[in-house]
């Protein structure tokens, strides 16, 4: 088997467009698969130079195979199975700045450079009080962001070509936005002047965005079949499934495409003005689907999404909520939600991804609040309906967590909100009990009460799910 190296493999010398602060397995999987299989399409010709962004990290294991690696991908297109296999040949470098800090430095003084790209972690983008921004590095990524810039305004004088497109993958809200404040927070704090204030305003782009594929990383249970299979001692190999979407949105977003023509590459990659409403599109139907799997899901035995999507009552169950409750409350034309429904749903289908019902099942109470409960809400003050199959979902999820399920269940959530619900679930009076529960302003920010029908309709389900199973009154809901 060939070691995979320049010498082995062939590795393309391309111009650094992309500073790239993360080198963990999403980033590689994503991002650098994107902007790779653009430069073999001829939409870009960009390199990529990785910044490891803490002081232990994954650069001198990239070096080490001259920055390539294959992204192996496996999942379910048109409900058939389909793998692909690509190495991967975009990046040109990955640096330890906390080692090599001048190399570093050189690198995003490149004149040439475009766009800075992040997935810092969600505790990446923080602003720390009192941080020396002039360390080398400076120890936050706001804080290096503010130090990148500040150089460059000064190295440049301050010429408006040399700013740079800031994007971020880090999974929160309004990314690149905070990461934005922070660093003006930083030039403020640190007197770095009015100019590069106007400069880091007018001449910096920096774009929120939404990400979404399912990378589990290295496959340690096959890889030396996988490395028979590619042919290549491949340490650094990637798995993911088919299926990706990102999403880049902002003011910036025109220049964010004109930077990083992803979508001209036949990519899913889409650039909008404001991501928000995307985002909650997204978070009802994904997310939302899979908070209502979950206790529904282990009830019935199963372990897997895969597991449950292969149950005829819970598949049919899912994807008539997402039909009849939550897409009608969506406002976008129906044949566009359709297909984004179905390529959401067609991922629970896939049989390589191992996605545990019980790792999903983390601190689902308030994703039940954030993921279901606003389509609850719309159905009764948009149009008067009770989302019976959305209802369901709660009534599963407070039997689960009640004790009373017909399969053990230790809830990984809030201790205190669990014994509540232990605490006052009544077999003999149901309804009293989920009263209390959803009464409860310590478990829930919004106001289930606000819609009369739920306490009763839950009440209702849960009774029939003790007395009847799980399966029963799947059966029930769906006549």
């Amino acid at each position: 088997m060939k070691a995979l190296n320049k010498t082995t493999a062939r590795k393309p010398v391309l111009p650094v467009k992309v500073l790239q602060f993360g080198e963990g397995n999403f980033l590689r999987a994503f991002v650098d698969w994107m902007i790779d299989t653009a430069n073999e399409r001829g939409i870009l010709h960009h390199g990529v130079v990785i910044v490891q962004p803490i002081d232990k990290g994954m650069a001198g294991a990239l070096n080490r195979q001259d920055d390539l690696y294959h992204v192996y991908l496996e999942g379910i297109k048109d409900r058939e199975p389909v793998k692909e296999t690509r190495l991967v040949t975009c990046v040109q470098d990955a640096v330890d700045p906390y080692a090599e800090y001048a190399k570093y430095e050189a690198y995003f003084l490149t004149p040439g450079l475009e766009i800075a790209i992040s997935n810092t972690t969600e505790a990446g983008i923080r602003y720390e009080e009192g941080e020396d921004i002039f360390a080398e590095p400076p120890a936050s990524y706001p804080g290096k962001m503010t130090a990148l810039l500040y150089k460059r305004f000064k190295h440049f004088n301050g010429a408006p070509e040399r700013g740079l497109t800031v994007i971020c993958c880090e999974l929160i809200e309004n990314n690149g936005s905070t990461l934005r404040e922070h660093v003006l927070r930083h030039a403020r704090a640190h007197r770095l002047g009015d100019d590069f204030v106007r400069w880091v305003n007018d001449h910096c782009r920096f774009c929120d965005t939404l990400v979404d594929r399912i990378v589990t990383g290295f496959p340690r249970e096959n890889i030396d079949e996988i490395k028979a299979e590619l042919g290549y001692d491949d340490n650094l190999v990637v798995k993911a499934e088919y299926y990706h979407l990102w999403a880049i949105g902002g003011a910036a977003h025109e220049q964010a495409r004109a930077a990083l023509p992803l979508d001209r590459a036949g990519l899913h990659v889409l650039y909008m003005p404001d991501i928000k409403a995307f985002r909650d599109k997204k978070v009802r139907v994904l997310n939302g689907s899979h908070t209502a799997m979950v206790p529904v899901g282990l009830q019935m035995g199963c372990e897997t999404v895969m597991d449950a999507f292969k149950n005829p009552l819970v598949e049919r169950y899912i994807n008539t909520l997402v039909a009849d409750e939550v897409l009608p409350m969506i406002d976008e034309e129906r044949a566009g939600l359709d297909a984004f429904a179905a390529g959401i749903l067609e991922r629970f289908y896939n049989p390589y991804i191992r996605h545990a019902l019980g790792a999903i099942s983390l601190n689902s109470l308030s994703k039940w609040e954030a993921r279901n409960f606003p389509t609850v809400l719309d159905n009764f003050e948009k149009a008067g309906k009770v989302a019976t199959r959305s209802l369901f979902s709660l009534a599963a999820l407070l039997v689960l967590y009640s004790g009373h399920a017909a399969v053990p269940f230790t809830p990984n959530d809030t201790p205190e909100h669990v014994a509540f619900i232990r605490q006052h679930w009544d077999n003999a009076n149901v309804e009293q009990g989920v009263r209390k529960i959803i009464e409860n302003r310590q478990i829930w920010t919004a106001p289930l009460a606000s819609v009369p029908p739920l306490a009763p309709t839950v009440a209702a389900f849960a009774r029939e799910i003790l007395d009847e199973g799980m399966e029963q009154a799947l059966v029930k809901l769906s006549r």
